[in-house]
């Protein structure tokens, strides 16, 4: 029985509970037409518990959930707890950092809006470095080596030799503009920031001061493409720590307000002209 399960293995069990809610079963009943007790599928679905591929394919069947796709997805879902390379901070790091890599590293593709800050996936060891230093709970320098490496480690899905993470960042020019670090460093990331864009998998859009308001710019919104669109992710780095959405109503919220900032951001190479010019200006 686990007591500290994954931010997947509890998606792996809440899209199983959605599954048994809209058949109208209770837990017990699920249990019952599974042979076991109610306890197994209450620690299945809060996360507690391993399930098998072929048991997720027998309680889509008895749930008569037709969506092969889903199923077929959540089955993937199954199996052995991943050791991944986020697991040697378990100790140093919050869970749900360890979440987000996980996340992100299983991720069909990426896409964030961010208004003051230069997204962390394209960020350089400079640029973090300060914004670390920047925390509003000082960080002990221990703290702050653990959190940039973990950082700059989140970006080996952008660089892998198969099958790279395809990523789209949405940067208000607010975000461009701010020294952080001061000129040499701010300098230097925009810098990165064009580099990052010239691969293919990469794309990198602005939007300008003279779009004025639109939707979601008062917040950074994170959204990690599932395999299926049930199983997308809105992630939001908040003051008291990231949160994470996954109810079909807020991914589709999310969506939509997606679909209205790119309404408002300039194209690519649009967006690489305004970065050159800020670049001048710094």
């Amino acid at each position: 029985m686990r007591t500290n399960p994954t931010g997947r293995q509890l998606r792996l069990g809440t899209e199983l509970r959605k599954l048994r809610e809209r058949a109208g079963l209770t837990a017990t009943e699920a249990g019952q037409l599974l042979g076991s007790k109610q306890t197994l599928i209450s620690n299945i679905e809060a996360g507690r518990a391993g399930v098998s591929a072929e048991r997720v394919r027998t309680l889509a069947c008895h749930y008569d959930c037709p969506d092969k796709a889903l199923i077929g997805a959540i089955a993937d879902m199954t199996g052995h707890r991943e050791r991944g390379w986020w697991e040697q901070y378990r100790d140093q790091l919050s869970p749900p950092l360890l979440d987000l890599a996980e996340l992100e590293h299983h991720a069909r593709s990426l896409r964030d809006s961010t208004t003051a800050r230069i997204p962390g996936l394209l960020q350089t060891r400079e640029y973090a470095l300060e914004i670390f230093r920047q925390a509003v709970t000082e960080l002990s320098p221990p703290d702050i080596e653990h959190r940039l490496t973990f950082r700059i480690k989140r970006q080996a899905i952008l660089f892998r030799e198969d099958h790279p993470t395809p990523y789209e960042a949405i940067i208000h020019e607010a975000a461009l503009r701010m020294k952080v670090g001061g000129a040499t460093v701010a300098r230097q990331q925009l810098q990165h920031l064009i580099d990052m864009s010239d691969r293919g998998h990469i794309t990198v859009r602005a939007v300008p001061f003279d779009a004025g308001a639109y939707p979601g710019s008062g917040q950074s919104i994170h959204y990690a493409h599932g395999p299926v669109p049930q199983l997308d992710t809105v992630y939001l780095d908040q003051a008291h720590g990231l949160l994470f959405l996954d109810a079909e109503a807020q991914l589709h919220k999310y969506r939509t307000l997606f679909d209205r900032i790119d309404a408002v951001a300039l194209a690519p190479e649009k967006s690489r002209d305004l970065i050159h010019n800020v670049m001048r200006e710094l």
